[in-house]
């Protein structure tokens, strides 16, 4: 942003930076304006338009994207750093990224979008991209640098949901039949059983799981209102054990949840256990367990079960939010247990439960009728 600052009376000079040297130095230029400071003003504004404009020329996508990434990873959880830093990473390898600002257009963007699909790319994956991308040249619009995003002129695709498959009941007991095996015999931790346990009645992610602590079980109440986020050293060669920090749910919302009786009664014997010693209800020690560990006791659980591998952790989420709709019990609540910001991200994602419930809703609305015919007077 251009300064002013005032020379003499009458007697401006306006300075603005514009990019750096070939050695990493900024550069800045000036301007010696004479008139009132309204004048100096607006020739501070002409002067920021133009080097905005020269930012964009000079700015190529993939710079923005680098740029992006850096003024935002401060905000975003570990896993959507992540997940971000993947898509631009497949963006650069396209020949869009060594376009500049100033001359990215819609058709560029359609062009971009056509080498994706002709390249086999899934429909998801070049959405994914382009919602990056689209947020990316918005900065640049932001800042100054562009004026309007081209990136937003393109279509976004529609969204294809494919139905999404949930365990049986029989193999979400099987699991938790062989996790208690398991820890009996002292090849799991005793916690194993309660987070496995609390996955499929509550639907809580893992990283939720892995911050409760006792002061959050009151009584058959659990409280969830925080997230642990797993830090990891992504230089080359480095080593060493992940940080784990302490963050607010996914959502950044605080909810709770009724357990029912063997759920609780789990969570009371586990905290007798003479090994619970610390605060937190997953870990021994004064650190909590780590994500990554609790994803270990379900693959470790699972394939002792005999069931499908391709069922995650994360799929007695899906389970537990699939049985209570498929049950009768409405949207709202559900989504409310899951922690969904709106219950209609609840109605997307398990579209394929509605519909079963709609079956029986089906039914009683035809037996309703058919009592109502039955019950009628003759004439």
């Amino acid at each position: 942003m251009a300064t002013i600052r005032e020379r003499k009376p009458g007697v401006f000079e306006v300075r603005t930076f514009v990019g750096r040297d070939r050695d990493g130095r900024p550069v800045q230029v000036s301007r010696t304006v004479r008139g009132s400071r309204r004048a100096a003003q607006r020739a501070a504004q002409e002067f920021d338009a133009k080097a905005n404009s020269a930012r964009g020329a000079r700015t190529t996508v993939g710079e923005l994207l680098e740029l992006w990434l850096d003024t935002n990873e401060g905000e975003w959880a570990p896993a959507t750093v992540d997940t971000n830093r993947s898509r631009v990473g497949l963006i650069k390898v396209d020949a869009i990224a060594s376009m500049t600002l100033a001359r990215l257009s819609a058709p560029d963007v359609d062009a971009w979008r056509l080498r994706l699909t002709r390249r086999g790319v899934g429909t998801s994956s070049i959405r994914n991209q382009h919602q990056t991308l689209r947020a990316a040249v918005g900065l640049a619009v932001r800042w100054g640098w562009l004026r309007q995003n081209p990136v937003s002129a393109a279509p976004l695709g529609v969204r294809r949901m494919p139905p999404r498959g949930a365990l049986r009941p029989e193999e979400v007991r099987a699991v938790l039949d062989e996790v208690k095996r398991l820890v009996d015999r002292g090849q799991l931790e005793p916690a194993a059983c309660v987070a496995l346990r609390l996955a499929s009645v509550t639907g809580a992610r893992r990283s939720e799981l892995a911050s409760l602590r006792w002061e959050d079980v009151r009584g058959t109440r659990l409280t969830i209102d925080s997230s642990i986020a797993v830090l990891r050293d992504r230089r080359p060669g480095a080593v060493g054990r992940p940080v784990l920090r302490d963050d607010p749910t996914k959502t950044g919302n605080r909810r709770t949840v009724v357990l029912d009786s063997g759920t609780v009664a789990e969570l009371d014997a586990l905290r007798d256990h003479p090994g619970m010693l610390g605060p937190w209800v997953l870990s021994p020690e004064s650190r909590p367990v780590s994500p990554d560990r609790i994803s270990a006791w379900w693959r470790r659980a699972r394939d002792a079960a005999g069931i499908d591998r391709r069922w995650r952790l994360h799929d007695l989420r899906h389970w537990s939010a699939t049985t209570s709709i498929a049950a009768g019990h409405d949207v709202r609540s559900v989504a409310m247990r899951l922690g969904h910001a709106n219950p209609s991200m609840t109605l997307r994602v398990y579209a394929h439960a509605v519909e079963a419930a709609d079956v029986a809703l089906a039914e009683t609305l035809g037996n309703a009728l058919q009592t109502g015919a039955e019950s009628r007077p003759e004439v």
